[in-house]
């Protein structure tokens, strides 16, 4: 499917300042920690996952699991997970997995430290998990929406829960954080049609602007859009 809303072919068009920063920086996250995914994976939380045959088709995953919760929105009639879960214990057996897939899933988890208990029950010994989290993002899924989380203290929940080796990086610094905002305004603040494309063609060159400065830095007084990390057993 070549559109707006795809996940893996993203065009920068008028139509999805929304979410194109949004859905470009989780799929550059995917291709930069693409080279540690192989095995069995399991995609928690995999709506429809979008990534599947990316993944499959660009790493060494032999075989892509999908998992989501039983109440979980249906994104797409056609696509279903896998397995289903009641939000308590996967029905997995101990170190079934080689790696753990959770893309924009944290934030919706009413328990993260039960859901990361269980990632790592059902991880083999050094297995890993890829997540990526929102942070600048409207509410969304609600009332399932639960959390926005820094750098800090996911990395405190992941060692907690077992993990040893941590790596967390910032997606988007303030100008991406400042174009995200820009585009979700122009998209989907209410305002009239006509209204809505005379500000998007006004704004949109000072979107790509701001895109092509960004730089993503953690710190004391920075601004993200989110995150992405892998974590190992």
């Amino acid at each position: 499917m070549k559109s707006f809303d795809n996940f893996i072919e993203i065009p920068l068009t008028g139509e999805n300042l929304d979410r194109y920063y949004h859905r470009t920086s989780i799929l550059q996250s995917i291709q930069r920690a693409m080279p540690h995914f192989h095995g069995k994976l399991l995609d928690a939380g995999c709506g429809k996952m979008p990534y599947k045959e990316f993944i499959l088709q660009h790493s060494k995953v032999k075989q892509y699991v999908g998992l989501d919760i039983e109440s979980a929105i249906v994104y797409d009639e056609n696509v279903r997970p896998d397995f289903y879960w009641d939000g308590k214990k996967m029905p997995f057996e101990e170190q079934s997995f080689d790696g753990v897939f959770a893309t924009e899933v944290l934030e919706h988890v009413p328990d993260p430290s039960l859901f990361l208990q269980e990632v790592t029950r059902v991880l083999h010994n050094k297995g890993f998990l890829f997540f990526t989290i929102p942070f600048l993002w409207p509410l969304h899924e609600t009332p399932h929406d639960e959390y926005r989380y820094t750098p800090y203290a996911m990395e405190r929940l992941l060692k907690e829960a077992g993990f040893t080796k941590v790596q967390i990086d910032p997606l988007g610094g303030w100008h991406a954080s400042m174009a995200q905002i820009m585009g979700l305004w122009l998209r989907r603040s209410p305002m009239s049609v006509h209204k809505r494309k005379i500000l998007t063609q006004l704004f949109f060159p000072f979107y790509k602007y701001l895109l092509k400065k960004d730089q993503k830095i953690v710190g004391e007084g920075q601004m993200i859009t989110g995150i992405s990390g892998i974590a190992y057993k």
